[in-house]
């Protein structure tokens, strides 16, 4: 495991040599000459070159395989002084261009004065017989981009923000950065750089921007609606957006009030009175949420002819699939045939998977070209399986492309390029949000049949909207619930204890089924030791279950039951460390050959390669998850089911470990055995649908461990937090 020591010192010397440089976020190892010994030192250092003189603070840590190094963490720079150190420095080949023999005449025709020559004047150079004037341009270029990459490094660093944020304002705003910063320093809370609010603010204020500038004004009103987009609103209403934004500036509300009608009318965001409420959208939602209303409104009411032989096409699905359906399943299947789009929607154990085989079989028996997604890679991937076919998430049916105008990844698949198949059909829509699914119909031909298949009763999207719940309770839309719960499926206590919670009915806790135990534990420690001897011998030995084939879920990610808690004790446990297995710490967690780790974040443009094949692609999703391969050095190798990425230590914040996930991450999975610590938590957290979502996510085995008050509370506990979001309104328009 990496040491690393408390107390900060600072280190000066020159570069040596520069071991390992990421251009896209400066991630550096070099090697810095202290006078009396040589040191390597690791951490955010864009553009640094051999010959700089460097004045470092940070932290020694020890390094498992690589021994002693110094974590920098604030780093002064300034150009080598003295004819014998501007040499060495551009000799070491630290301008691009400039080689041993022109170092030296450079430093002989121009001396001291030589990087000024370079930067501002670099006409001067073709004075040095074999510099051309082309040579000399793209001389000065590399130099100027160096210097300013420097001096952008040093205001950050002068007011403690991260040195990450080099590469990135540099491949945003190239030599104008610095300007453009100083200019407005509330762009560093975008999407692109995600700096908090607080952080940014501080940085205008002591730029001398005033406490009521329209600047800072508009820039905490945009954050705002954009912070609010993680609490899932696609708007706020204008009193609550105004009296938040003033609290967090500290500004009387009136001043804000003429800044926001300003921000509409320059199209900075649209106001709208929707819902019954005077509503504020960014842009971007307010397209998305008009968007789905008007095309799913236009294809709810397009009625299709079923085939002609209706009749016979179901009773030879029934007979090739050995079944017979149920009034309501067969209502289900008909209405796909019979609709453009319909929503099915129903609890476990009512047949959503018979409907949705009986569907996928019928658009095939009439030739249809159909597509299966759905919003995760573990939720596409058990779709496959139930429906013997191929299935992807949504972003890689959509698929990603670069768009070299805005600098961002966007869909390859939208109105101009729409999607080739005749239908798709969505499962565990409940988790999409309002955003991919505009992007999802924007993709679609304009005949293009769309099955929605999923629960509105487990947890709504992580993203801004509450999409799934609001076209079922729209009305507006055709829609098959089942309701029924057939016999063999009401034999498993998971099954049937999951309906009781969904009717907030407390189960059964004194009854231990053969799939559904109750484990008291009241106090936090004695719970983790439980589920750590269920996940390492209990289950293995007892029930035949594997410890990787068991998901530890929780409400939350702290307290003593939390994931945080819950992950460093399997992980001590099921995967500890041993002499010769790679590890890699980043931030709390100490990443380790073997570790079960989970993607948390959309990254459109990381690239995967396929297990010992030759195919290769780019994107990894939010829940997927996968296994730590090896660590090599500052690289994590992650195999996801075949897909290996490999992680460089920049990539790292994208990485979580997975032996514990929150209920929440679970969603769209569904794991042979599950776990669920109920002891604690905040009341937000400790709701009905978190506890539903969660047995819902087991197979063969659901096991409570924790206290039987908590569960208690978690039942009655049906409140959910709002989401202001206009779609039901839209669609119920007449």
């Amino acid at each position: 495991m990496e040491e690393v020591t408390t107390q900060a010192q600072v280190l000066e010397g020159t570069v040596s040599a520069v071991i390992y440089q990421n251009e896209e976020n400066g991630y550096t190892i070099l090697r810095l000459d202290c006078g009396e010994e040589e040191t390597t030192v690791v951490g955010a250092m864009p553009g640094i070159s051999p010959g700089e003189y460097l004045s470092v603070r940070g932290r020694w840590t020890r390094h498992p395989t690589y021994g002693s190094q110094f974590k920098a963490e604030v780093v002064e720079r300034r150009l080598p002084q003295g004819l014998k150190e501007i040499y060495h420095y551009l000799a070491s080949g630290a301008v691009k261009g400039v080689g041993k023999a022109t170092a030296r005449l450079l430093v002989e025709e121009f001396g001291e004065d030589v990087f000024q020559v370079i930067e501002d004047d670099p006409e001067q150079l073709t004075r040095i017989r074999g510099i051309s004037p082309k040579r000399a341009r793209q001389i000065g270029d590399v130099f100027r981009q160096q210097m300013g990459m420097q001096r952008l490094a040093e205001f950050l660093g002068e007011h403690g923000l991260p040195l990450e944020l080099v590469p990135q304002l540099r491949r945003c705003y190239g030599d104008v950065a610095l300007e453009a910063l100083k200019a407005n320093p509330y762009l560093l809370v975008g999407e692109e750089f995600g700096v908090d609010f607080a952080q940014a603010d501080a940085l205008a204020l002591s730029l001398g921007v005033e406490t009521e500038d329209p600047q800072r004004l508009e820039a905490g009103l945009l954050f705002e609606l954009t912070h609010n987009l993680n609490n899932g609103h696609t708007f706020l209403p204008y009193g609550k957006l105004v009296g938040a934004t003033a609290q967090l500036l500290g500004v009387p509300g009136e001043e804000l009030e003429d800044c926001l009608d300003d921000l509409a009318v320059r199209g900075c965001v649209e106001r709208e009175r929707v819902a019954g409420q005077d509503g504020v959208y960014l842009p971007s939602l307010y397209e998305a949420e008009t968007l789905i209303a008007w095309r799913i409104r236009e294809m709810s009411e397009n009625e299709l002819l079923p085939p002609g032989d209706m009749e016979g096409l179901l009773r030879r699905i029934q007979r090739d699939q050995g079944i017979t359906y149920a009034p309501q399943q067969r209502q289900a299947v008909e209405l796909a045939a019979q609709r453009q789009v319909m929503l099915l929607t129903g609890g476990p154990g009512t047949g959503k998977t018979t409907c949705l085989r009986g569907v996928l079989a019928l658009f095939e028996a009439m030739g249809l070209d159909t597509a299966l997604a759905a919003p995760t890679g573990r939720a596409a991937k058990r779709l496959g399986e139930l429906c013997g076919t191929e299935a992807s998430t949504i972003h890689r049916l959509l698929e990603t492309a670069f768009d070299p105008h805005t600098g961002k990844l966007v869909f390859t698949h939208d109105a101009d390029e729409p999607l080739s198949a005749d239908a798709v059909i969505v499962d565990e829509t409940s988790m999409v949000d309002v955003t991919l699914m505009a992007a999802l119909l924007q993709a679609l031909r304009g005949d293009c049949r769309l099955v929605l298949v999923g629960d509105p009763d487990q947890l709504p999207s992580v993203g801004p909207g509450n999409l799934f719940s609001d076209l079922i309770r729209s009305g507006a839309v055709p829609t098959v619930r089942l309701t029924e719960i057939f016999r063999q499926a009401a034999q498993s206590a998971i099954i049937r204890n999951a309906h009781m919670v969904d009717c907030g009915q407390l189960p059964d806790l004194k009854r231990n089924d053969n799939d559904f135990f109750f484990l008291t534990r009241r106090d936090g420690q004695s719970a983790v030791d439980t589920i750590v001897d269920l996940c390492r011998r209990r289950l293995p030995e007892r029930m035949g279950i594997p410890a990787d084939q068991i998901q530890v879920l929780s409400p939350t990610r702290r307290r003593t039951t939390g994931t945080k808690a819950l992950n460093q004790a399997l992980q001590a446990a099921l995967n500890p460390p041993l002499d010769g297995k790679g590890e890699r710490r980043f931030g709390d967690w100490v990443f380790r050959a073997g570790d079960r780790v989970m993607q948390v974040k959309n990254n459109y443009d990381v690239l995967w390669r396929e297990d010992g094949g030759a195919d290769s692609g780019m994107g990894m999703f939010n829940g997927d998850i996968g296994v730590v391969r090896t660590i090599d050095r500052d690289v994590v190798t992650v195999d996801f089911d075949g897909r290996v990425v490999e992680y460089t230590p920049d990539m790292l914040g994208e990485l979580e470990p997975a032996f514990a996930v929150t209920v929440h991450k679970a969603q769209g999975a569904e794991y042979r055995a599950v776990i669920l610590a109920a002891l604690d938590g905040a009341p937000m957290l400790l709701s009905r649908s978190v506890l539903y979502t969660a047995i819902t996510r087991a197979k063969e085995l659901f096991i409570i461990v924790g206290d039987d008050q908590t569960v208690a509370y978690m039942v009655s506990n049906d409140r959910q937090t709002r989401r202001y979001s206009g779609l039901r309104a839209r669609l119920s328009e007449n």
